[in-house]
């Protein structure tokens, strides 16, 4: 198992954090998302390591950008 944080920049409330966990929810091998809004994070548990490339695509259909650090 393998758990990966992510920074997502433009979330303000309950409703970002719902459409971000459920685009990134799609992606295969995806097992858990936990979102905190207020520090613009996002916690991807998974059954192996994602992609970045993959990630960032799930979170701009959601409507938001994956900071680059």
């Amino acid at each position: 198992m393998s758990e990966s944080e992510y920074r997502v920049t433009g979330m303000v409330c309950g409703h970002c954090a719902a459409f971000v966990t459920e685009e990134i929810e799609r992606i295969p091998g995806v097992t858990g998302v936990t979102v905190d809004v207020e520090g613009g994070r996002v916690t991807v548990a998974s059954d192996g390591d994602l992609d970045v490339a993959t990630v960032r695509a799930a979170v701009e259909e959601a409507g938001y950008d994956l900071a680059s650090d």
